[in-house]
């Protein structure tokens, strides 16, 4: 069996922004970076044979100060770590988005595991797919070893849909916050057991993170603003 050490990467200023990261390549601010370091302090002890990353830049900088601290200082890149592609949406503010394209708005909220942004977008079923296999490449070059892999919220998400079974087409359930560190193991024919999740003590004493829910859209009217239910519907990639 293999064992990823999975970690998401630390907070950029769109996160604080509530835009749509996707694939759009945002370095980390100066909290993302002392997260990252609280992430290499916290696994200087792990026996990890090698450490894995997406090839965008918030999670390159996110492994470099654990990398820093090893004999080989090298991270793999690996783009199916990547985060989903949402399209010409990609980069957009939840508000922008109702404003130029409405329509798209419209489609998020449905949570459709087949429905694709236009502009190059990727359904949450090929990103599913594209994950799936990304976890497959990495059991078959790493047999009985223990990886560090430094990633993003989607993919996060989409690897505990899998190993819990869970439908494509709902909204997030289990949030993970920048800079937290869970813990799978790889089996046969691509099970996947979640030892640890969402692991954030590492953090304590940093600044709260915004936290947004992605409950289904009801009939009855919310509470609140305008812009405090578009909130409520925000995915923070």
């Amino acid at each position: 069996m293999t064992e990823l050490i999975l970690i998401r990467h630390g907070e950029t200023d769109w996160n604080r922004e509530l835009r749509f990261q996707g694939q759009v390549d945002v370095p980390l601010n100066e909290a993302g970076h002392v997260q990252a370091q609280r992430v290499a302090d916290r696994l200087d002890a792990e026996p990890l044979q090698h450490l894995y990353c997406s090839d965008l830049l918030r999670t390159r900088q996110t492994a470099a100060p654990l990398a820093a601290a090893r004999t080989p200082h090298r991270v793999i890149e690996l783009p199916g770590l990547r985060e989903q592609h949402f399209g010409r949406i990609d980069g957009m503010r939840v508000a922008d988005i109702q404003a130029q394209h409405p329509g798209d708005w419209t489609d998020w909220l449905r949570f459709d595991a087949d429905h694709a942004f236009e502009g190059g977008g990727e359904s949450a079923r090929d990103f599913y797919l594209r994950v799936q296999a990304t976890l497959r490449q990495l059991a078959l070059a790493h047999p009985g070893e223990t990886l560090g892999v430094f990633t993003h919220g989607g993919v996060l998400d989409m690897i505990r849909r899998g190993a819990r079974s869970l439908s494509l087409s709902g909204p997030r359930d289990g949030l993970v916050p920048n800079g937290a560190i869970g813990r799978v193991r790889l089996g046969s024919q691509g099970r996947v057991d979640i030892l640890h999740w969402a692991d954030a003590r590492h953090l304590d004493g940093l600044p709260a993170q915004p936290v947004y829910s992605q409950a289904r859209p009801t009939p009855q009217p919310m509470p609140g603003s305008l812009a405090e239910r578009l909130a409520q519907r925000r995915r923070i990639a």
